[in-house]
C-alpha cells in the first residue's frame, strides 16, 4: 500500500476555532510552532484586507504528533483560536437556545450571489443560511495553511522551495519577470500585494481603492513556484495518479479560484508545437532531472503528468469576492420575494493571502508525492530512498561522459 500525506479540517468562520489534523508525515521531521506560525501570519497579509484581519492574530498551537522539536510519525494536529468568537458565542452556540431573537442568532435568509449560500441551503435543507456561509468561509484556508507549513518543512528536507507572486489584479497585469528571484517570497513578501512589478502594484492599488469606493470586490491571478523537485513525481499509467491533475484539483479546492494553468497553459493552444515543447539536452549535472535539461520551461515543470525536474510554475484564477458592501438582488428564503443579499464583513481583494493558500496547497499535493514515491517511516529513510533514486536515473548519462 502506498504512503501518503493527508489532512483535514474542521471548524467554522466564527466558531471556537479552526483544526487540522495531518497523516502520513514521515518521523524524525524538524518543525516548531514558529514554522506554522510564519506561514499563518503571511495568510494575514496584503493591500485590501477587511476588519477580520485587525481582530485575528493567527499563530496556530500544535496539539500532537510532535516531541522536542521532530515528528514522531504519528498525525499531527494544529489548532488555531478565533478570537472573533468572543462576539458571536450566542450565534455559535452549540446548545439550543429557546429564547435567543433572531437578531441575535444572527440567521441570513438572502443568500448571496456567487458565494455556497443558496446550494448549500438546498443540499443541506438549512433555511437560514449561516449554517452554510459559516464552513464555506475562507477562514477554513487558515487550517489548511497550517497544514501547508508542515508540508513546506517536509519539503524543505528533500531540498525543494514554493513561492508565488500575485500576476494580475482585476484588470491590471504585471509584467512577467524574465527569471525568478532566488527567494521568490523574500521579493513578493515585500510587496503589499506581493507583485514582483513595482509600475503594476500601483496600478493595482489604484484598482482596489476604486473598487472599494463602489462597495465592490475585485479579483486576479497568481502563480505557484515550487524548484528544486526531482524527476518522477507523478505518473502517466492512471488518470488519479497524473500529477497536473491532482495539483490543478488542490488548487481549485480553495474557496473563490475558478481556473489553473500549468506552464504556459490556455496559451499553449494558441500556438504551433514547436513553440511549445520545450527540447531536450543531456546534462548530466542535473542530478534532479535524471541528466537532462529543458532548453526553456513552457510546459511548467510537469509532462505525462510527471514532473521533469524543472520548475513547477501553476497559474491560478480566482474570482472577486462574493460580500458586497452594496449588495446584490437576491431572495428571501422565507417568502420567495426578492431582498438584498446579506452584507458579511469581508475583505475588498484576497489575491495576495490566496496565494499563500495556494503555497499551502501545492505543498500537500507535493509532499504527498514525495511520500508516495520514496516512502519510509523516518526521514532518514526517505531521504536515502530519494538519493539511491536519482543515482540510479543519472545513470545513464554518466556513462556518456
Amino acid at each position: 500500500m502506498l504512503q501518503h500525506v493527508r489532512f483535514t479540517t474542521a471548524g467554522e468562520s466564527h466558531g471556537k476555532g479552526m483544526l487540522v489534523i495531518v497523516e502520513g508525515v514521515p518521523a524524525g521531521l524538524p518543525i516548531c510552532p514558529a514554522d506554522v506560525a510564519r506561514d499563518l501570519a503571511r495568510r494575514q497579509l496584503g493591500y485590501g484586507r477587511g476588519g477580520r484581519m485587525a481582530i485575528e492574530t493567527d499563530a496556530g498551537e500544535i496539539l500532537s504528533g510532535i516531541r522536542l522539536g521532530e515528528t514522531l510519525g504519528s498525525p499531527v494536529a494544529v489548532w488555531i483560536r478565533n478570537r472573533d468568537h468572543a462576539n458571536w458565542q450566542t450565534a455559535m452556540s452549540i446548545e439550543a437556545l429557546a429564547e435567543a431573537d433572531e437578531g441575535t442568532l444572527r440567521r441570513v435568509y438572502s443568500p448571496r450571489p456567487g458565494h455556497a449560500d443558496l446550494v448549500g441551503m438546498l443540499k443541506y435543507d438549512r433555511v437560514d443560511a449561516r449554517d452554510i456561509l459559516e464552513r464555506s468561509s475562507a477562514r477554513e484556508t487558515s487550517a489548511r495553511v497550517a497544514a501547508g507549513a508542515v508540508a513546506r518543512r517536509l519539503l524543505v528536507e528533500f531540498g525543494v522551495s514554493i513561492g508565488s507572486h500575485v500576476t494580475r489584479i482585476g484588470p491590471e497585469l504585471a509584467k512577467r519577470p524574465q527569471g525568478f528571484p532566488d527567494d521568490l517570497n523574500a521579493v513578493s513578501d515585500a510587496s503589499e500585494l506581493r507583485c514582483l512589478d513595482a509600475d503594476a502594484e500601483e496600478r493595482m492599488k489604484g484598482a482596489i481603492d476604486e473598487a472599494f469606493e463602489a462597495g465592490d470586490t475585485l479579483g486576479g491571478e497568481f502563480e505557484v513556484v515550487s524548484r528544486g523537485l526531482p524527476v518522477g513525481l507523478g505518473s502517466h499509467v492512471s488518470w488519479d495518479r497524473r500529477l497536473d491533475g491532482r495539483l490543478a484539483g488542490a488548487l481549485l479546492s480553495i474557496q473563490g479560484m475558478k481556473g489553473v494553468e500549468i506552464g504556459l497553459g490556455f496559451e499553449a493552444a494558441r500556438r504551433r508545437g514547436s513553440d511549445v515543447h520545450d527540447e531536450i539536452a543531456a546534462d548530466p549535472s542535473k542530478d534532479r532531472t535524471g541528466g537532462f535539461r529543458r532548453t526553456r520551461n513552457h510546459a511548467g515543470g510537469l509532462e505525462g503528468g510527471t514532473t521533469t525536474g524543472e520548475p513547477l510554475v501553476a497559474r491560478v484564477a480566482m474570482k472577486p469576492l462574493s460580500s458586497l458592501t452594496r449588495p446584490l438582488t437576491s431572495v428571501d428564503i422565507r417568502t420567495g420575494e426578492a431582498a438584498a443579499a446579506v452584507r458579511e464583513r469581508s475583505d475588498v481583494c484576497a489575491v495576495p493571502a490566496a496565494a499563500g493558500v495556494g503555497e499551502a496547497m501545492a505543498a500537500l499535493v507535493l509532499a504527498d508525492a514525495m511520500v508516495e514515491k520514496f516512502g519510509g517511516d523516518s526521514l532518514a529513510e526517505a531521504r536515502a530512498n530519494l538519493e539511491a533514486y536519482l543515482g540510479r536515473a543519472g545513470e545513464r548519462t554518466r556513462r556518456w561522459e
